[in-house]
């Protein structure tokens, strides 16, 4: 009898696991409608905002949504600020994909960012899942790294090293790709049980590694028009 607890408490816990994982996923897709309707608006309207004054509203708006999702996430509320959330950030992409516009191939090179994404995405949530490996020793070296990101970008908002902007992409990439492996390893393994805050986090993952590509991918491949 007590084997058949152990086993089937093992079961159950596999198959919680699983709901948390799917319903992310399924969260993730669902996101990215309203961050695409917000850069749609975004490029329409011709949005824009000085790089410092964005910067502070970008980071209260999303300073703020984290702490609302946080404290609505075991209710259908979490769901929709949430996904008010990602339609704010799609706005913001609005900016990035003005200046992509700009050049003749715009449009290939989003494109092959969005691919781009999506394979590391694959790529390495494949990875996390399949082998069950535990990244959660990646935690700490991910965080100093986002801080590190976020100082040298606001620093570059005053001294425009356009080599400074395209080391903090590069390592951007590296940074958010090393964050799925880490954020699906937690739901995997059971350290993420609530599906709203798994979501939240691959979303930022998925939207800053997209937006670190596209940088990099404009600097070295974008043409002028003539």
């Amino acid at each position: 009898m007590e084997l058949n607890s152990l086993a089937y408490g093992s079961s159950a816990l596999s198959t919680e696991r699983n709901r948390v994982l799917r319903n992310t996923y399924f969260m993730l897709a669902l996101t990215m409608v309203p961050t695409a309707i917000g850069a749609y608006l975004g490029v329409a309207m011709q949005f824009r905002m000085s790089p410092l004054i964005g910067f502070v509203v970008f980071m209260a708006v999303s300073f703020g949504s984290f702490y609302a999702i946080e404290k609505t996430k075991e209710s259908a509320a979490g769901v929709f600020i949430l996904l008010g959330y990602t339609g704010f950030m799609g706005l913001w992409l609005s900016q990035m994909l003005q200046m992509a516009l700009r050049f003749s191939n715009g449009a290939e090179m989003i494109g092959l960012a969005a691919i781009g994404t999506g394979a590391i995405f694959f790529t390495l949530a494949t990875i996390a899942t399949v082998t069950k490996k535990d990244f959660s020793f990646m935690g700490k070296f991910l965080m100093i790294g986002v801080v590190v990101i976020i100082l040298a970008a606001l620093a570059n908002i005053f001294f425009q090293i356009p080599a400074l902007s395209l080391t903090i992409s590069a390592v951007a990439v590296m940074i958010f790709s090393g964050f799925i492996l880490y954020d699906v390893s937690r739901i995997v393994n059971g350290g993420e049980t609530n599906y709203v805050s798994a979501t939240l986090s691959l979303y930022l993952n998925v939207y800053n590694l997209f937006t670190s590509l596209l940088h990099l991918i404009m600097a070295f491949t974008g043409n002028s028009r003539d």
